[in-house]
């Protein structure tokens, strides 16, 4: 018999459970550098949950929930999971299908007759499995939740008038809509909110008590992480994200104190309390590869772990690992990141979450995990990643740099900045209102704004309010023959009303 014992370090809010082959001498290396590639990467805070065997060798919070508060993360302080979410609602559309209210292979077109893609063709045979796997032909369509207060039904709608991308299982884009259709596709078939139904049929059982399928939820406890941003003028904290609109994407809270039950859910296999949630039969379809993911279309961490195959199943990435099999899955939304990951063979499980945005420590942290704790090597993982994302940020200061060098300083506009302000239209996208006082303010949705200084020309920079620097984008206004005005933003034209 394993022999198991418990060692909690008081004040720090740390768990562990050792185990012959995992030492408390482990753990607490572990731990220490846990901490110091939080550091390394200047997250204010952050929790990292480890499970192997049906039990919780890690459960702690590090650093600070806000840099305004000073609030230490504990283990139940609650962060955003992001994209982490949608294992959760693959794993939704797995339980109804077992109850024969739905099928993988039903046409969605069966279950939302209002749906709509660009092409009637690729309508009318696009499955329920499709919305999955990020092979719908659909194309990067983020701004209608991103940017617009859209309700879910009404992105949806807004599809149609997207073009497609590439043919219907053809190629891959990362496609978040077609994860809030399946949302809506829950709620006609169970006759429940997305919201509800993981809550009564997920959370509920594996009592998820503070996990929150919504931030209208998760902003009831006091205890949660704020999000940052890394600006010119250092770490600082931002409104939160709001992603509830697409909320089958992307829009649950947890903690570590919760998450650690999803974690061993999914490594036993959806079983709970001796109870399936889920059939063997579709447990496995969701963990099996359904699509294969371009080598160009990875995680830059591929460059170190070298797979030799990139996949998709339903809500997790998959790729192998000095001969393991990796079952993983970010979360990223504006100062906010997740990352799990699994090495089902060792019922082995790792959460991280994080409040700053685009912290890959999260990928450090979960490949040192798995070597540490296997005995796969033991390679300085943040190290080695953060020298592949310097290097980006080192070629986007130089491309800002050069953009620079090309400005034509004290260059006048040509067309009066009077005449900017007003209502501009996109079909795809609807409307939005530009706004003049000492600079132009872009208003799309209630709590994003964009603001922009003159650049040269009739060009302007952009400029995230709640950022404080600068986006790098840049908007050039046109006049034609008529007197029309119109600007592109974001590859999408608006023209004046």
């Amino acid at each position: 018999m394993i022999l198991r014992y418990t060692c909690i370090l008081v004040c720090c809010f740390l768990s562990f459970i050792s185990y012959s082959q995992v030492s408390t001498a482990q753990l607490q290396e572990l731990d220490k550098y846990i901490e110091s590639a939080r550091q390394q990467w200047e997250v204010p805070g952050m929790t990292v949950t480890i499970v192997k065997d049906g039990a919780t060798l890690l459960s702690k919070g590090y650093g600070v929930s806000s840099v305004e508060s000073g609030m230490a993360v504990d283990a139940n302080t609650l962060f955003m999971l992001g994209s982490t979410t949608k294992a959760m609602t693959a794993a939704a559309m797995a339980m109804l299908v077992d109850e024969g209210k739905v099928k993988w292979t039903d046409k969605v077109t069966q279950h939302l007759p209002w749906f709509q893609l660009h092409n009637a063709y690729v309508t009318g045979e696009l499955t329920v499995k499709d919305l999955f796997t990020h092979n719908s032909g659909l194309g990067n369509t983020d701004m209608l939740w991103t940017l617009w207060d859209y309700s879910t039904e009404e992105i949806v709608k807004r599809i149609a008038k997207r073009p497609l991308s590439y043919s219907l299982r053809g190629g891959y884009t990362y496609q978040n809509i077609m994860y809030a259709t399946a949302g809506l596709i829950i709620e006609k078939v169970s006759g429940q909110e997305w919201s509800s139904f993981v809550h009564k049929r997920i959370y509920q059982p594996l009592d998820m008590d503070s996990t929150c399928a919504l931030k209208s939820c998760a902003f009831e406890n006091s205890n949660r992480a704020a999000p940052h941003y890394k600006s010119d003028q250092g770490i600082i904290q931002i409104i939160d994200s709001n992603a509830d609109s697409i909320g089958s994407a992307g829009s649950a809270w947890s903690s570590s104190a919760d998450i650690q039950k999803w974690m061993k859910f999914v490594l036993d296999s959806a079983v709970v309390d001796g109870r399936r949630l889920i059939s063997k039969k579709n447990f496995e379809v969701l963990h099996s590869p359904q699509i294969i993911i371009p080598k160009s279309s990875f995680y830059p961490t591929a460059q170190l772990t070298k797979p030799h195959f990139t996949a998709y199943s339903l809500g997790w990435f998959l790729h192998d690992y000095k001969g393991e099999y990796v079952q993983f899955h970010t979360g990223s939304l504006n100062g906010s990141g997740a990352i799990i990951g699994l090495l089902p063979e060792h019922h082995l499980g790792v959460y991280v979450m994080v409040n700053l945005e685009s912290a890959e420590v999260r990928h450090a942290l979960m490949y040192k995990v798995f070597d540490h704790i296997i005995g796969l090597g033991e390679r300085d993982w943040s190290t080695d990643i953060k020298s592949i994302y310097d290097g980006f940020a080192a070629d986007s200061k130089e491309r800002r740099m050069r953009r620079a060098s090309e400005r034509v300083a004290n260059a006048p506009a040509d067309i009066p900045v009077s005449t900017l302000e007003g209502v501009y239209t996109n079909d795809f996208l609807g409307q939005l209102t530009i706004e003049i006082s000492d600079k132009l303010r872009i208003n799309c949705r209630k709590d994003r704004h964009i603001t922009f200084s003159h650049w040269h020309y009739n060009t302007y920079m952009g400029k995230i309010e709640e950022y404080k620097q600068d986006t790098g984008s840049l908007i050039d206004f046109d006049r034609d023959a008529q007197g029309n005005i119109s600007f592109n933003l974001y590859g999408h034209e608006f023209v004046k009303k």
